[in-house]
């Protein structure tokens, strides 16, 4: 049976809090972290902090819980967990054996430093490099952000892009694509859910599986996260200079650029332009839609452009090879035109779709979302008769379910084969029996038990 993959996206602090301590307190050495931290804060988190940035003493915590009212207790709570769990402040005795708590006086000392000004520049803006002849202006830059974005998503989907054999990897790591032997990579469950985000959504949960394999590939995590924390405060449409980075940095720089997240004329040019993408990218998930039209559903432009019919015909009014390229895994293309394309709804496409690992309800969810304006005048907005159809052509091919065992068979006696049996269902392990045949199949996991059981039953008698 195949596994049906639920994508979770992390938001930033949900990420931090499973670092190690050692790795969050030399995140927080660095200003642009500590500002990125703070700012995504739940509002009364922020309150606390900023009322005990400037205390050098701890406060008691009787004393912290008098900042709420008495129905804030819940919100209280949480900002204590959240702060703790980030190591934004820790827990310290008191005389009189109160407790107290104090701010993480790392965290402390750069927040200042980022709010108030000082300390050395984050990023060498490329002006000491003098005027860029081949400079890009704002628009050019988020024209080439999502031009190397959907060159990814269409490799997902199986278009012909170039794609490095890093990303490819890559995508197979986080479970967006399979890969078997000979095989080019294929999409999976997990991966049709993913190309259903938000761009925002998309670019963090990739970005957290990048993260995730940062370290294997010999990079420094604290280094990387530092300079995504730095890219989040650039200028959109300034330039800025690669003087002075390691070539780990320099390297991670250059997967930012076939991500799209930063713009580089030639590999070896001394300076980048930080993309849309890369100034969102620090807020997550909760990145504001309204930030920029980067942050919406890839191929907005052809939002509320497919008509079903109840003869499984679908009509994209669409010129993007992306959009084509989602209908066509569940669907079979029959013809296309300037602007539209007309597909087909079979058995065979859908139940082809399953086997890849995508579900009926996200078949149904992705036509529902992207219906045209005159479907959605209609209840409900897809005929019924599809819905269900689609859904049966799913059970069809999940009658049946596929369970891993060890057989045990050939015993030379009933008794031999009830008292394994009766071993067997006493662990919990027994799969399936034929008494008649005297054949039994037990989990891979209970197989070494019931085995050892046979031996020691074998030796007594």
């Amino acid at each position: 049976m195949k596994l049906r993959v639920q994508l979770q996206c992390k938001n930033l602090h949900d990420y931090l809090r499973e670092l190690s301590p050692d790795i969050l307190d030399r995140l927080y050495n660095h200003p642009a972290t500590c500002l990125a931290v703070s700012r995504e804060l739940p509002s009364l988190a922020k309150n606390y902090v900023m009322r005990m940035l400037f205390l050098e003493q701890p406060l008691p915590q009787a004393a912290v819980a008098l900042w709420v009212r008495k129905d804030g207790e819940r919100d209280h709570e949480e900002c204590v967990s959240v702060l703790a769990g980030l190591r934004l402040w820790h827990s310290q005795q008191l005389q009189g054996g109160l407790q107290g708590y104090i701010l993480n006086p790392v965290f402390k000392d750069n927040l200042r430093t980022a709010l108030l000004g000082g300390g050395t520049a984050w990023a060498d803006e490329g002006s000491t490099l003098g005027p860029d002849r081949h400079a890009r202006d704002i628009e050019s830059l988020d024209r080439y952000a999502m031009e190397r974005w959907e060159v990814i998503l269409q490799f997902m989907v199986g278009s012909p892009s170039a794609v490095s054999q890093d990303l490819a990897q890559l995508l197979v790591q986080a479970g967006l694509m399979r890969s078997e032997a000979g095989e080019a990579p294929y999409i999976t469950s997990a991966g049709f859910q993913f190309l259903l985000l938000d761009t925002a959504s998309q670019l963090w949960y990739f970005t957290l599986q990048y993260l995730k394999t940062a370290q294997s590939r010999g990079m420094d995590l604290v280094e990387i996260l530092s300079f995504l924390f730095q890219l989040s405060f650039s200028t959109l449409g300034r330039d800025y200079s690669v003087e002075g980075m390691s070539e780990s940095l320099l390297t991670f720089l250059q997967h930012l650029r076939e991500f799209g997240l930063v713009f580089q004329r030639k590999r070896k040019s001394r300076r980048y332009y930080p993309t849309r993408l890369a100034i969102t990218l620090a807020a997550g998930v909760t990145t504001s839609s309204s930030s920029s039209n980067l942050a919406s559903t890839p191929g907005s432009g052809d939002a509320g452009f497919i008509v079903v019919e109840t003869n499984y015909r679908i009509y994209a009014y669409t010129n993007s090879e992306l959009q084509i390229a989602l209908v066509a895994l569940f669907s079979e293309m029959l013809y296309r035109f300037p602007n539209v394309v007309v597909a087909q709804l079979t058995r065979e496409s859908v139940q082809q779709a399953i086997a890849n690992g995508i579900t009926a309800q996200q078949i149904i969810h992705f036509l529902r979302t992207r219906a045209h304006p005159v479907m959605l005048t209609q209840i409900p907005v897809l005929p019924s008769t599809i819905t269900d159809q689609i859904r049966l052509w799913e059970l069809e091919r999940d009658r049946l379910q596929f369970t891993e065992g060890v057989l045990y068979n050939q015993f030379l006696s009933q008794a031999d084969f009830e008292v394994l049996r009766d071993r067997a269902q006493g662990l919990g392990c027994l799969v399936w029996q034929d008494v008649a045949h005297r054949v039994m199949v037990v989990t891979p996991q209970g197989h070494s038990e019931v085995k050892r059981f046979w031996k020691r039953q074998r030796s007594h008698t």
